[in-house]
């Protein structure tokens, strides 16, 4: 079954699943969904001593019909979520500790276990990988981007590329995304060029005085989510659309809404939140070696490829960060030299530039310790440090990137409701989307799930056991009710 966005009513059935959002966690999803379901090796040993016994009883068995809470209990690894923790650790055994085992997972197709669903997202599938300089190389090895099924190295050499460091470039990835989608055949799911608006719950009981199809078996006290918005395709420009569903899936991911300062004058003309503005700027070579200094606010990746992206052209910079140079949080600080040299080297340029010039680097400094107080018309930044008071630079350009936070505009209230804080808005580091820990379903709103950044999972590696968790807690629901 395709999907024709036209023909997207109220008067159709209900589906039992729509996803939002068409990146990793939601393409995952679909594969898992269209009946892929992973089983152990014959033969496979995991190192995990007391992982290896519980595998063994698994036998013949789909690991989706087995108790992934009693499987994932005593599995250690680098995310908070244990679902996440115990798919990496079987596809990856103890490679965090060292090890090198291979996957112990193999994968099979029941076309008669199938959920129907429909993936709806702005851009092509992907997601905002498609957003990105394709030239940035990924802060994950090339082997964690993969996707169950195809095997990543293997696909970039047959493009008769090879992975850099082990890492591989955005647009790769984001190429290796959509290619995912077409050679798995999942692209039936796909409704590409859809702008989702509203998402709200309805009792089915009211839903009966509309033109909605219901099957007469269905029970009234049952609730159903409606999904509106627009198409932004070629093909059906600003047309509405209104599904209903079931259960809902959120995986938007977390590049939707750039992070703001809140400070005054930030809303001027020249003062930016996304690296493509610099780049826009430098293309158009309305930045130069003669400019005033482009002011860099941020201590992240991206920050760090503002900096990079700006030296190379010889544009000077000024670089703000409230941290340290030594505080342990600082992401410099946690990533080997050997395998991210381009990050050592805007690590070691912030320690050796830091306040006082120097030859090297010529025409960046270094401002540790300091925060924004405001901007001014005249293209005046007032800067505070922790030690020194305030100082005042003039400024061509300010670039603020200290993250970004999804946009859920979508839902009431966008989401506040749903979060473990309740009191501020969703932040996918700080205060995500509170879910169970192994269905990821919402604490607060049954049939609503969250995937990916938003349940807490940042990385490909660890989003696709949230995956996994998500298809089990729909299977067992569709065995509830066929008992019923």
């Amino acid at each position: 079954m395709s999907f024709d966005m036209k023909k997207l009513t109220s008067e159709q059935p209900a589906l039992p699943v729509v996803i939002v959002g068409n990146g990793p966690s939601a393409i995952c999803l679909s594969y898992f969904l269209t009946g892929h379901r992973p089983y152990i090796k014959n033969g496979a040993v995991h190192p995990n001593p007391i992982l290896q016994k519980k595998l063994q009883q698994i036998g013949d068995c789909s690991l989706l019909d087995q108790d992934l809470e009693y499987l994932a209990e005593g599995v250690e690894g680098r995310s908070q979520n244990p679902m996440a923790v115990l798919f990496d650790s079987l596809v990856r055994p103890d490679r965090d500790f060292g090890g090198t085992a291979d996957s112990v997972l193999t994968w099979k197709e029941d076309h008669k276990d199938h959920i129907q669903h429909l993936v709806l997202g702005k851009g092509p599938p992907g997601g905002s990988w498609h957003s990105f300089d394709g030239s940035m190389t990924t802060l994950s090895l090339g082997e964690w981007m993969e996707l169950p099924g195809l095997n990543f190295r293997d696909w970039i050499r047959r493009k008769g590329r090879n992975l850099r460091n082990d890492r591989a470039t955005t647009k790769d990835v984001a190429q290796y995304y959509q290619h995912y989608v077409k050679v798995m055949g999942l692209k039936k799911y796909f409704a590409s060029g859809t702008l989702v608006t509203s998402i709200k719950p309805v009792d089915l009981s009211s839903l009966q005085r509309t033109s909605l199809s219901l099957h007469s078996t269905e029970d009234l006290s049952k609730k159903l989510y409606e999904i509106k918005g627009v198409c932004l395709s070629k093909e059906a420009p600003e047309t509405p659309f209104c599904v209903y569903a079931e259960n809902v899936v959120l995986a938007t991911g977390t590049y939707d809404s750039p992070a703001h300062l809140g400070v005054d004058g930030e809303d001027f003309p020249f003062v930016y939140h996304k690296i493509s503005d610099l780049e826009s700027a430098v293309e158009e070579q309305r930045l130069g070696p003669n400019s005033d200094p482009i002011l860099v606010i941020g201590a992240g990746l991206t920050a760090a490829d503002a900096v990079l992206l700006a030296h190379h052209r010889n544009v000077p910079v000024l670089h703000t960060f409230r941290r340290g140079l030594n505080d342990l949080g600082l992401i410099f600080n946690q990533l080997p030299q050997m395998m991210y040299p381009e990050y050592h080297k805007v690590h070691q340029m912030m320690r050796e530039k830091c306040c006082l010039p120097c030859k090297c680097y010529t025409g960046y400094r270094s401002l540790p310790l300091h925060h924004v107080k405001s901007f001014s018309s005249d293209k005046t930044c007032v800067l505070k440090s922790t030690k020194e008071g305030k100082k005042v630079f003039r400024i061509s350009m300010a670039f603020v990137l200290i993250g970004s936070n999804p946009n859920l505009s979508f839902l009431a209230n966008s989401g506040k409701h749903l979060t473990v804080d309740q009191e501020h808005e969703v932040n996918c580091k700080r205060n995500p989307i509170d879910t169970h820990p192994f269905t990821y379903e919402s604490l607060q709103e049954p049939g609503l799930y969250a995937l990916g950044p938003l349940a807490g999972d940042s990385f490909v590696r660890f989003l696709q056991g949230g995956a996994l968790a998500v298809t089990a807690s729909l299977i067992q629901k569709r065995k509830v009710q066929s008992v019923r």
